[in-house]
This record gives structure tokens, sequence and C-alpha cells, in this order.
């Protein structure tokens, strides 16, 4: 797919924007996860030490916010448009940057799972994002468009490369100072850069709560709803936590190569760097998947992508003892859950294009519960078993059931809306 055509076909400015403040904006969202080591180890000076379940907490409310607040910012893209609600999200997740680093290390655990949910905010910028971008494509580019909008996933990278690196050097409130500067600067862009698709390009539809109701009540929903968590909350729940299963599992094997192989005495900047390898595969490829199902169609390419994640998780859970070993599973998980984000966005705006901005709130939503729900996961199977295989059991035996969902509605897909849909199913 040529750039020209995208040009060509839309807005290319609003496909850049969308795609800078989704970045940024999963940037800041995620940034607790590379973080929690040194935060636990502030708090602790202060005489709370948290649990694994407390840590997994602090990690799951950003996401549990981003997933909630996905539902609002939807409603609000369809009745007052994307740009004006992007903007108040934006300014709401600023605010919460800036009070965490004026607070600095002397801020409470308690007020911590108050900020992680402002940030959650952030997270919602998917629902705001992907609508945005979508609306100015017909239907036949919308797995490209919306998987490069998507690949604002890549924002997490950014987090595990540079922000236990920062705090190494100016302390982990500092991160939080970058943070706010940089999400003004994106602000500032998007404002310049980004339209709302004009009435001749994409009529709105104002939505009542009775339209979510509506389409609540569409099996098809649930069933986007289902793979979506399967997916992205796949892919941001093992991000989130990705640093501190590496920690707790791999910290003396991480310690020894960061010695001799990077020159890096410091064990958590060490983490970040194998959590960013990992986690770069997934944003990386969400367009890619995007273009397969394109190709392919979303139903064929959600079969292999999910087979793949299932079995990885399920070698990782039974197989795995050696840290390469480890990385190159982890990246592969990554890797083709981000592929199946992409192929999952590329149906939904073939089967439900007048209501995007809901359904992408609602869907978004439904992962970021499934992201909330792997952490959790991960870390009631550490505190229970002091181990994660567990996790990985049940987080592979709900792939295997998306799996099985594919095959039940693929026929009725193909054969009702499928048919004149303008996109491969």
């Amino acid at each position: 797919m040529k750039l020209g055509e995208l040009k060509s076909a839309g807005h290319l400015p609003t496909l850049i924007a969308a795609f800078l403040y989704f970045d940024f904006s999963f940037m800041v969202w995620t940034m607790l996860g590379p973080l929690a080591t040194e935060i636990s180890e502030s708090l602790a000076k202060h005489g709370y030490i948290l649990d694994p379940n407390q840590k997994a907490t602090l990690l799951a409310i950003p996401i549990l916010g981003g997933a909630i607040l996905r539902i609002l910012l939807g409603f609000l893209v369809d009745n007052i448009g994307p740009k004006k609600t992007a903007i108040i999200a934006q300014l709401i997740v600023i605010a919460s940057l800036f009070y965490t680093f004026f607070r600095g290390e002397t801020i409470t655990y308690h007020e911590l799972l108050a900020v992680a949910f402002g940030l959650g905010f952030a997270g919602a910028s998917f629902a705001v994002a992907l609508p945005q971008a979508g609306q100015w494509y017909p239907p036949r580019l919308q797995g490209l468009v919306l998987g490069l909008a998507g690949a604002g996933n890549i924002g997490v990278v950014l987090d595990f490369l540079f922000a236990p690196k920062i705090a190494e050097i100016w302390g982990w409130p500092a991160v939080f100072l970058v943070g706010g500067i940089l999400s003004t600067i994106i602000l500032v862009t998007y404002i310049v850069m980004a339209k709302d698709a004009p009435p001749e390009v994409y009529t709105p539809r104002k939505k009542k709560l009775s339209d979510y109701l509506k389409l609540l009540r569409d099996k098809d929903t649930w069933w986007f709803s289902l793979f979506y968590a399967v997916s992205f909350g796949g892919f941001v729940g093992f991000a989130n936590y990705m640093k501190v299963y590496l920690m707790n599992v791999y910290r003396p094997e991480m310690a020894d190569i960061g010695m001799h192989l990077l020159g890096e005495s410091n064990v958590k900047v060490v983490a970040g760097y194998f959590g960013a390898l990992c986690i770069f595969a997934g944003a990386l490829l969400r367009p890619v998947g995007g273009g397969i199902a394109d190709k392919l169609g979303g139903v064929k390419s959600l079969y292999i992508f999910f087979g793949v994640v299932a079995a990885m998780a399920f070698i990782n859970a039974f197989f795995v003892h050696d840290f390469y070993f480890a990385i190159i599973v982890l990246f592969t998980i990554m890797a083709f859950l981000g592929m199946a984000n992409g192929a999952v966005f590329q149906l939904v705006p073939q089967r439900f294009g007048k209501d995007m901005g809901i359904m992408t709130g609602i869907i978004g939503c439904a992962g970021g519960l499934g992201g909330t729900a792997l952490i959790k996961t991960l870390g009631w199977s550490k505190a229970a078993f002091d181990s994660y295989g567990v996790g990985f059991i049940i987080f592979g035996t709900i792939v295997l059931i998306a799996i099985i969902g594919i095959s039940l509605v693929k026929t009725r897909w193909r054969t009702t809306w499928g048919a004149t849909a303008g996109g491969r199913i």
C-alpha cells in the first residue's frame, strides 16, 4: 500500500496526528509498568511495603480506568466530535502527570491509585484516535489505516527504553515531568494537525444511552469484545507487567547479561531493555496484522494469530526455564497479539461502520478489562503459587476459547453483513 493512496483517499495529517496522540497517550498510560520496581522501593523507604497483589493493583488501575473511560470518550466522540474529546482527555492526563511530579517521592500509595486512574484517560485515547482516523477512509483501507493509528501502542516501548534510565539518573518523579512536557507538546501538535471528517466524508450520529443498550443487545458486539479482550488485553497486560515478571523470574540472569553484554550494571534498566524488545514487536506489527487481514480476511488471520499465541502461552507455562528462550517466547506472544489487534479492527468497521465511535469505546473497554484481568491473574498466580505458570495456563485457555468463538461465527459473518461489507472477512 502506497502512502500516496492514503493521502488521496483520506486526510494524511489527521492520520499522523491520531498516531502521535495515541502513541504518546499509550506511553503515559503504561508509564507505571516500567517504574513499578522504583516506585515500590520508594514507598518502602517511607514504610509502605507492597505485596504482589498491591503491585498488580497499582498496575491494573490505569488499564481498568482506560477501559471504563473508553466508553465515555466513545460516547463523546459521537456527540461532540473526536477533536474536542481528545483535548479534554489530554488536559486531564497532563494535570495528573504534573501533580505526580510535584508530589514526588512523598506521594502515598492511595494518591498513586488516584493518579493511576487519571492516567486511564490516556488509555481511553484509543476510542478517539481510531474513529477519527477511520472516519476519513473507505472500507478497503480500514485494516491498514486503523492499524497505523493503533500502532501508537509503540509508546509503551519508549517507556521501557527510557523511563528506567531517567529514574536512575534523576529519580522516578522526573519521568512524570518528562511525560507532562511531551504530552503538552503533542497536544499542541494535535490541535494544529487533526481535523474531524466533514459531513460529505462521514456523517456522525449523536448517540443516546439507548444506542448503547441496542448495540449491547447485538451478539456481534460481545464476540468482538471477547476477541479484543484477548488480543489487546493480552498485549497491554503483558506490556504493563513485563518488567515485574522479568525482575521476579530472571533477575540474576539479567544482572549477568547487563554486566557482560550490555555494559549496564542496573538490572532494572536491563529489564526495561528486554521488555522494550518484546513489546516493540507487538506495537510495530499491529498495522502489519491489519494489512494481512485486508488480504486474507480478518477471520482467517485471527485463526493464525491466536493459534500461535495459545501455543506460546502453554510453552512458557510448561517448558521455559532459560532466559533467552523466555525472551523468544514473549517476543512471539507480543508480536502475534499485536497483529491480532490489527485483524480485529479490520473487521469491526465493516460490521459497525456507522457506530465506530461508540463501538470503539465498547470493544476498547473490553480490551482494557482483559488487560486488567491478565495483570491481576499474573499477580495472583505469583502470590498463590510463587510461580507464573498457572497465570499463563489460564491465559492460553482463554485464547483457545476465542478460537472456538471464531469458528462459531465465521460462516454467519461471511454470509450476512460480510457479503456486502466492502472488505475481506
